[in-house]
């Protein structure tokens, strides 16, 4: 059999998917290269199943506490507090116990989950998109460009983000500010970790442009007549791929605690949403005769924060093109 011929034969077992090399070797996709590696991080996969299970929880909150027999997370029952008023512990009625105001501390925490991953996810997408922009132009551009923009990241990062966050609170924590537009809650709480965070990614990607627009495609992309645009978003963003998803998978659990710090200091998600962080600051003064009432919330911060933090870690291995196997 000729060499060409081997570089079209499908190997046994791939589906068509993968292909024999001129030298007999299995080729394989960058994508099955990634999930090759990926499986094999059992604490990665294990992490993945559990975000999987905290989304399928978030969007289906209402019928899952429906499900449980559990009261609404905003239904309070002063009936279910002792003589000195002082809420009851974990029941068959309610697994988790109730709060000083009788609402259901299980049916809070799942929706909880509802704002920590949006939160989460909403302002690191947010970030991450405006990052990848500027740092983009700054790396590709270079010149004054470059120096402006990388002006504004030494601006913008030396903004301490509690401070902001506290500011915002005082000043428009009452009847808000620019005629409503700015006050505590979830909307206010994704710009804060919007404007956080994209320098972060920002710099990073100017950093991988600055050396990647030297590259030997990007001089044939231009020899062909390619326009700028083309360059950055057919040429250059697609190698980025990779450090990008990394680093967004490790700024989720930076915001989800982001988000529960400033709800924990009474700036961010207001009552009567459930927020694990506003739950924590409840909690807080009758810890000693309610304990369950910060464990859970807590134990479910815990959980998730851990959980994006070893998905991270697993992503960054498995596209590591230094694995090759």
């Amino acid at each position: 059999m000729s060499a060409s011929a081997a570089e079209i034969l499908p190997a046994g077992g791939g589906g068509g998917l993968d292909f024999l090399d001129a030298g007999g070797a299995l080729a394989r996709s960058p994508l099955q290269l990634f999930w090759r590696r990926f499986r094999r991080d059992r604490v990665a996969l294990a992490s993945l199943a559990f975000i999987v299970f905290l989304i399928v929880i978030a969007v289906a909150a209402p019928l899952v506490v429906s499900i449980l027999g559990l009261p609404g997370p905003n239904v309070q029952n002063l009936n279910l507090t002792d003589a000195f008023g002082s809420p009851l512990g974990p029941s068959l009625a309610h697994p988790f116990g109730v709060d000083s105001l009788g609402e259901d501390v299980m049916s809070r925490v799942i929706y909880g989950t509802r704002v920590s991953l949006e939160v989460g996810l909403g302002g690191t997408a947010i970030s991450t998109a405006i990052g990848v922009l500027i740092g983009m132009l700054a790396g590709f551009y270079r010149g004054w460009l470059d120096m402006l923009l990388s002006r504004l990241m030494d601006v913008v990062l030396s903004i301490p983000v509690l401070l902001l966050g506290l500011g915002l609170g005082a000043a428009c924590g009452v009847r808000g500010c620019v005629k409503g537009l700015i006050s505590p809650g979830l909307a206010t709480i994704v710009f804060i970790i919007a404007l956080a965070n994209w320098p972060y990614v920002a710099r990073i990607v100017r950093g991988l442009v600055l050396s990647m627009r030297e590259r030997e495609f990007i001089d044939a992309s231009r020899a062909l007549g390619a326009s700028d645009a083309r360059i950055m978003f057919r040429e250059i963003l697609p190698n980025l791929t990779a450090p990008i998803i990394v680093y967004a998978s490790l700024l989720v659990p930076t915001n989800i605690l982001l988000e529960a710090a400033l709800s924990y200091l009474g700036v961010g998600i207001r009552p009567p949403t459930a927020s694990w962080g506003q739950m924590l600051a409840a909690a807080s003064p009758i810890f000693n005769t309610a304990w369950w009432y910060m464990v859970f919330p807590g134990a479910a911060l815990l959980l998730t924060v851990l959980a994006f933090n070893l998905l991270g870690d697993g992503l960054q291995d498995a596209l590591n093109p230094r694995n090759a196997r």
